[in-house]
């Protein structure tokens, strides 16, 4: 049977997005049962509340809830259970500085499949606050009337 090829988004996290600034994206592996893969490739999965923490020296995600398999029985894993992620040592350890110093969060930003294995996209954040909030929410409600006048017009 072939491998796959190319990338296939399973979810992303649109609450950080409305949430932090993103500064940086970083790719990492990530350490999974099989039920849970096969959860997965359902769609069961979701990233509203997931955060990433380093702990001694190696990164986790935590929050990430992978809806039970439904045919796993005692196989399956606790769905919200704090999973590793796969990523350089040397690059855990400029995060892990880069999140203590400038108090900034890594967020996982959307999960996927590349080549068959599963990728999360981890986001180094800066949070919002309220006013930030209210400046995107009004460039993006005007950047959606300038589109709807475009297309009402028939600019396209």
């Amino acid at each position: 049977m072939p491998k796959q090829q190319g990338k296939k988004e399973i979810a992303a996290n649109r609450k950080a997005f409305h949430e932090y600034f993103v500064l940086d994206r970083y790719e990492a592996g990530i350490s999974l049962a099989g039920t849970e893969v096969k959860s997965i490739r359902a769609g069961q999965v979701n990233l509203k509340d997931a955060f990433c923490t380093v702990k001694d020296g190696e990164l986790f995600v935590r929050g990430m809830h992978i809806s039970p398999y439904e045919h796993g029985n005692i196989f399956n894993k606790d769905p919200v259970r704090p999973r590793k992620l796969l990523m350089h040592k040397r690059e855990i350890m400029k995060l892990n500085a880069r999140v203590m110093q400038d108090g900034n969060a890594l967020i996982p930003l959307s999960l996927y499949f590349k080549d068959g294995k599963v990728k999360v996209e981890v986001g180094l954040c800066k949070g919002k606050k309220l006013h930030d909030k209210r400046d995107s929410a009004a460039e993006q409600e005007s950047r959606r009337s300038i589109e709807r006048a475009m297309k009402e017009r028939n600019y396209d």
